[in-house]
């Protein structure tokens, strides 16, 4: 029954926020991987703001960070230089490649950041196309609407930004197909979240760095979801010996405190010159030492590991819960990056989960996907098996 605190605040969201969001849950604190509704009931997160929360909630090192230096400066502008700007950028090249480091506030900014480089790149070449993935996603302003590869995103905002085409995912020959003398850029994400959970194959990476190189296009790496750790690397394309021109991230870098960037190889340095791009916002004295501290967590705890291991007990875990299940089609992903396969629509799963006490997303439309915090521990890998397992079954029973 809606009462109390969450009735009120129902009552003013529907009001006063414009409903491009429909929550029916009112979160009121998070420590660690859980959260707290208005009620006091804990939920298991497995959602983490949508691969935000990599640290899992009010991480003491990050929040620690961000208090002091919020007593000391939190904004100047990137007219003047701050100490923490160029401290972030030199972790996270030393966690990359050896190149410059753009910072911006979100993933779709760094996403627009790095296409405005890649037709920086190729304006004196007359080269200023985009070749990106079907089913991709890049964020919602509008080009990277356009360079999106799921329609559905894109329905109501027509037209589309002109300079963009999509080709099959984890298919060579079809790429190869679509770059002519116009292409400036190939942009893909090494696992594709939104549109499913979707690891690239492991020689098409090896096989789209070939095709850029004897083409002299450039590769875009959108690491927005899938990187700061995700899949058991810091990138996801180190898992695949590859390196792109530029990559993009956002959301776990600041592992809630927003923040993205984007990094481009040193020989392209000079690309976007003074006054060629900006951000307000962009690297913020604050948002770089909520950054920097979650980088030395990330370290300084091993995290790396941690997300490997028990991303490899969670996939076959899950492996299990696929055979006990008919309805269950497959299990895929990396690291902690897992999804789901159902043979119908994932979101029928969602609040049956949520009544179960753990939270989590779908991708595309029949996977259920599962991204708690890389410091999840057994115990709590354990407590989301169970719920899901619990969750399964019940729903096995209703369907019979």
């Amino acid at each position: 029954m809606e009462t109390g605190k969450y009735q009120s605040v129902l009552e003013k969201f529907r009001k006063y926020v414009m409903p491009t969001y429909a929550p029916k849950l009112l979160i009121e604190k998070g420590r660690g991987a859980w959260v707290w509704d208005s009620e006091e009931r804990r939920y298991l997160d497995f959602a983490v703001g949508i691969s935000v929360s990599n640290l899992g909630h009010c991480h003491p090192a990050v929040t620690a960070a961000i208090r002091k230096q919020a007593e000391k400066l939190v904004h100047v502008s990137n007219l003047y230089m701050t100490e923490n700007q160029p401290l972030l950028a030199e972790k996270l090249i030393n966690h990359c490649f050896d190149g410059v480091v753009f910072f911006a506030n979100s993933g779709a900014e760094s996403n627009e950041g790095m296409i405005k480089f890649a037709r920086k790149w190729g304006s004196d070449k007359g080269r200023f196309e985009i070749i990106s993935m079907e089913d991709s996603f890049h964020g919602r302003t509008l080009a990277t609407l356009s360079a999106t590869g799921r329609s559905k995103y894109r329905k109501g905002f027509a037209p589309d930004m002109p300079g963009f085409k999509q080709v099959p995912f984890n298919d060579v020959e079809a790429l190869k197909a679509a770059i002519d003398d116009k292409t400036a850029a190939v942009l893909l994400e090494p696992v594709q979240g939104e549109g499913g959970i979707v690891p690239s194959c492991p020689e098409y990476l090896k096989e789209v760095r070939k095709i850029c190189d004897e083409k002299g296009i450039l590769l875009l790496f959108d690491e927005v979801q899938c990187g700061m750790g995700r899949t058991g690397k810091f990138f996801a394309f180190q898992s695949y010996g590859v390196e792109p021109d530029a990559v993009s991230m956002a959301k776990a870098l600041g592992n809630g405190f927003p923040i993205g960037a984007f990094i481009v190889k040193r020989k392209w340095a000079d690309t976007l010159a003074v006054g060629t791009h900006a951000s307000t916002f962009g690297g913020t004295p604050l948002a770089c030492a909520a950054a920097s501290a979650v980088i030395d967590v990330i370290d300084s705890e091993k995290l790396l590991d941690n997300c490997v291991r028990m991303g490899e007990y969670l996939m076959a875990e899950l492996g299990k819960l696929a055979e006990k299940y008919a309805f269950i089609v497959k299990v895929r992903g990396r690291g902690l990056m897992l999804g789901v396969v159902f043979d119908r629509p994932a979101g029928e799963f969602l609040p049956l989960l949520q009544e179960n006490g753990m939270l989590a997303l779908t991708a595309g439309e029949n996977v259920l996907r599962l991204m708690p915090p890389l410091n999840i521990t057994r115990e709590e890998a354990d407590t989301a098996l169970r719920i899901m397992d619990r969750t399964f079954s019940e729903f096995s029973e209703k369907n019979k």
